[in-house]
């Protein structure tokens, strides 16, 4: 399954300038996502953080494995839009290398637990084959 921006943002509330992924271009529920971020020298968070020598913040890159990983937990839980999920954990994060502009961000996300009201998975962030970031991230689920 692919999923564009606008059905992105039919599954997570995030906008532009919070949203972090572009597009997912695999999901198979319980087994594996992929998703993709574009890094363009337009985001507003380049003016700010090392504005001489551009560098994506490394929270950023955790948000975006983390917004991956909500689109994964969302199929892999079946919610069909009656519960919201919430960023509840990250542990084992590590950044191996910079992410600049121009980069296009790969983000794998894979399953580690599912619970009845939570659930963890792996998520690793590579451009090309160079793997960039890596965390294991916690999720809640809030019936609405």
């Amino acid at each position: 399954m692919r999923l564009e921006t606008s059905d992105i943002q039919k599954i997570i509330p995030h906008r532009i300038p919070f949203l972090m992924i572009d597009r997912v271009l695999e999901c198979k529920p319980n087994e594996k996502l992929v998703a993709v971020k574009n890094v363009s020298i337009n985001e507003d968070f380049f003016r700010g953080h090392f504005p001489d020598q551009q560098v994506m913040p490394g929270v950023l890159i955790i948000e975006a494995m983390a917004q991956a990983g909500c689109v994964y937990f969302y199929y892999s839980k079946e919610l069909q839009g009656k519960s919201l999920i919430y960023f509840l954990a990250k542990t084992e994060a590590r950044f191996h290398h910079p992410v600049v502009p121009g980069d296009q961000l790969t983000i794998e996300v894979t399953t580690v637990k599912l619970l009845p009201k939570a659930g963890f998975v792996k998520a690793k962030a590579f451009v090309g084959e160079k793997l960039m970031a890596e965390a294991e991230i916690g999720f809640g689920i809030k019936e609405i």
